[in-house]
């Protein structure tokens, strides 16, 4: 897996979203590592699928959720790949290569 360097500023709002995504599993009654979420966010944006970081934390519950819980069901630990077809609303976008 390819290592890539993220700037201090992604992983302050990365340890928020996490701590958000604790916050809000426990208002359910589901406990949640906040360490795991960490490196579950930190891998997908730094590996597989960049993420708009700030755009995720700032999203209401429903879609931060679906964010969150997708990466932890769908990230391939190893590859830092999503897998299934799992594509987050908060995905930076990617131009679609031209062979043009």
């Amino acid at each position: 897996m390819k290592m890539t360097t993220l700037p201090s500023s992604d992983h302050d709002t990365i340890g928020k979203i996490a701590q958000r995504a604790v916050f809000l599993y426990a208002q359910h009654d589901i406990c949640v590592d906040r360490l795991t979420v960490l490196l579950d966010v930190t891998t997908c944006h730094s590996q597989g699928q960049p993420l708009r970081l700030d755009d995720l934390l700032g999203a209401d519950d429903f879609n931060f959720m679906h964010d969150i819980g997708g990466i932890n069901r769908h990230l391939d630990r190893k590859t830092g790949q999503l897998l299934d077809g799992f594509r987050p609303r908060f995905c930076a976008f990617r131009p679609i290569k031209s062979s043009i």
